[in-house]
C-alpha cells in the first residue's frame, strides 16, 4: 500500500535565503512534498529531474534572477506547463508585470500569509488539474477517431482536413477561439459510429442494398450511445457532431429529419466540411474531384444539403481552406 507523502503534490521552492525556504516550509510541508532550491541554476537543474507540480520562484537571486529562470524554464518542453508564482519583496506594479510577462501565473509579496500562501498554491494546482483532465478527454476522443478510421476507407489525414476546415468554418461564423477549437477536436469523433456497423457493409467494394443502407444509417445514433452522457462540452460537442452531421438543410437528411437551425451548428459545419474533404479525396471507390467541381457541387446544394450561410463563408474562406489541403496529402 503507498504511503500518504506518496499522494502528495510536489513543490519547488527557491530562495537564496534559507530562512525564507523555512518559512515556506512551515506553511507547505503538511499538505506537500518539497524540494528546495537556492539558486537559479539548481532550480532549473530540479525542474526537470524532479517534474514538480508547481515551482514557488524568488526573484532577486544572484548570477540568475527568478524571472530568467522562469523564462528558461517555459522554453524547455518538458517544464513549460509547469506553473510558477513568483514570492518577492518587490511589489511595483511594473515588477509584477514583468513576472507575468515572463509566465509566471501569480505573485505574492513578502512578507508572505500563510493564508494567501496556502490559497494560491492551491488554486493554481486545481488549475493543472483541470487541464490535465480536459487532455485526458481530448486524447479519448482522438483515440476513438483513429478507431473509427479502422472501419471505413477514410484516412487519418482525412480527419485532420475536415476537423481543420470545421475549426475555418467555426470562426468565420463568429465562433470564439475557443469554441472554435472544442470543435476542431470533436470533429474526429463524426463517424464514431461506423464501429457498430457491420464489416460486410462497410467493407462492401459496391453499392449498398436498401436494407444494408438503412444499417449504415444507424451510425449516428451508435456513435451518440458510444460516447454517451458527459457533463464534458467536448463530450457534449463531439456527441452532438456524431448524431447529426448527416441531417441536411431541407429536413430530407438523417437520423431524425431535422431541417434548417433546428439542426445544431455544429452538425451543419461538420457536414459540409466532411462532404467538402470526401469529394476533393481520392478513394479506393472513386478518384477524386477537382476542387471547381467540388465547389460548383456545394453551390447547387446551398439550401438543400446545406446552410446557405455557411456555403457563403465557406466560400468566402476557400483560400484558408486549401492551405489546409495542401498541407495534409494523403499519401
Amino acid at each position: 500500500m503507498q504511503s500518504t507523502s506518496e499522494h502528495k503534490k510536489t513543490l519547488l521552492l527557491v530562495d537564496d535565503e534559507p530562512v525564507n525556504l523555512r518559512v515556506l516550509k512551515q506553511v507547505l510541508h503538511q499538505d506537500y512534498h518539497l524540494i528546495f532550491a537556492k539558486s537559479g541554476e539548481e532550480a532549473l537543474r530540479l525542474a526537470q529531474t524532479e517534474l514538480p507540480s508547481l515551482i514557488l520562484l524568488d526573484i532577486m537571486m544572484p548570477n540568475m534572477t527568478g524571472l530568467e529562470v522562469c523564462q528558461l524554464l517555459k522554453n524547455i518542453p518538458e517544464t513549460q506547463s509547469i506553473p510558477v508564482i513568483f514570492v518577492t519583496a518587490l511589489n511595483d506594479e511594473h515588477d509584477e508585470a514583468a513576472g507575468f510577462a515572463v509566465g509566471g501565473v501569480d505573485y505574492i509579496v513578502k512578507p508572505v500569509s500563510a493564508t494567501i500562501v496556502k490559497a494560491r498554491v492551491k488554486t493554481h494546482l486545481s488549475l493543472v488539474q483541470a487541464d490535465e483532465l480536459r487532455r485526458t478527454r481530448l486524447q479519448v476522443i482522438q483515440r476513438l477517431g483513429r478507431a473509427a478510421e479502422y472501419k471505413d476507407n477514410e484516412t487519418g489525414t482525412h480527419v485532420l482536413r475536415m476537423s481543420h476546415y470545421s475549426k475555418i468554418l467555426a470562426l468565420a461564423y463568429g465562433l470564439s477561439e475557443a469554441q472554435a477549437d472544442d470543435l476542431l477536436h470533436a470533429a474526429p469523433m463524426h463517424d464514431i459510429g461506423k464501429i457498430g456497423i457491420p464489416d460486410s457493409i462497410m467493407l462492401k467494394p459496391g453499392k449498398l442494398t436498401d436494407e444494408e443502407f438503412a444499417i449504415m444509417k444507424t451510425h449516428p445514433h451508435i456513435g451518440a450511445e458510444i460516447i454517451g452522457e458527459a457533463d464534458s462540452e467536448l463530450l457534449r460537442l463531439a456527441k452532438s457532431v456524431a448524431l447529426t452531421h448527416h441531417e441536411k438543410w431541407n429536413g430530407t437528411g438523417y437520423p431524425n429529419g431535422l431541417k434548417g437551425e433546428a439542426i445544431p451548428l455544429e452538425g451543419r459545419i461538420v457536414a459540409l466540411a466532411d462532404v467538402f474533404d470526401a469529394l476533393t479525396s481520392k478513394r479506393p471507390y472513386k478518384e477524386a474531384w477537382s476542387v471547381e467541381k467540388t465547389m460548383d457541387y456545394i453551390h447547387d446544394q446551398s439550401g438543400v444539403h446545406f446552410d446557405p450561410e455557411l456555403v457563403r463563408l465557406f466560400t468566402d474562406n476557400l483560400d484558408k481552406v486549401l492551405e489546409i489541403k495542401n498541407k495534409w496529402i494523403d499519401s
